[in-house]
């Protein structure tokens, strides 16, 4: 009989590092006004109120017009400038709760993965990059392909928000089968 106390589940990810082509500030400002912050105020007259699925549904595609909201964010950089490091970094939890429920139903584990963690980062040649692990690399470990095909949706949400933030997406991206 296998041993069910414990799972190990080895996979590989696929981490996007996309030059945006534009300064960290510009891009920040672009990316926080295009992924607003959690409407936490709203979330929790709506569990008061007891609503039903279909208004948080509702409520949660005025808050995300792309898709996607801001859960967390930290800039790393003012942070780590105190140690005398350079260069300008945010880190961001991005997600929506909508989309994380269609997963959850099928394994609440994938909470590990969901919200997506993002970075907007200055590298070693002053390029202001978006980071992201593929989030379809990262759901296909569930062995389920209900949530695989939700991790595939959000690769195309990632790349269709990169592109309303003018971001040149690669075409690599595309020929992996990820398709806006």
């Amino acid at each position: 009989m296998p041993n069910s106390t414990f799972i190990s589940v080895p996979h590989q990810v696929v981490r996007w590092s996309i030059d945006t082509g534009m300064s960290f500030a510009d891009f920040r400002a672009r990316y926080e006004a295009a992924v607003p912050v959690l409407d936490t105020d709203r979330l929790a007259r709506l569990r008061a109120e007891h609503s039903d699925w279909g208004t948080v549904l509702d409520a949660a595609a005025e808050n995300a017009p792309h898709g996607f909201m801001r859960f967390w964010s930290t800039d790393v950089g003012e942070t780590m400038q105190l140690a005398g490091n350079p260069g300008d970094c945010a880190a961001y939890l991005m997600g929506n709760h909508t989309i994380a429920e269609r997963m959850y139903r099928h394994d609440p584990a994938v909470m590990l993965y969901a919200p997506l963690r993002t970075a907007i980062h200055v590298d070693e040649n002053r390029a202001t990059r978006f980071s992201i692990d593929q989030p379809s690399t990262r759901f296909s470990t569930f062995d389920s392909p209900e949530i695989a095909a939700i991790g595939e949706e959000l690769d195309r949400k990632v790349l269709h928000l990169l592109q309303v933030l003018d971001v040149v997406v690669p075409e690599t991206l595309f020929s992996d089968g990820v398709n806006t």
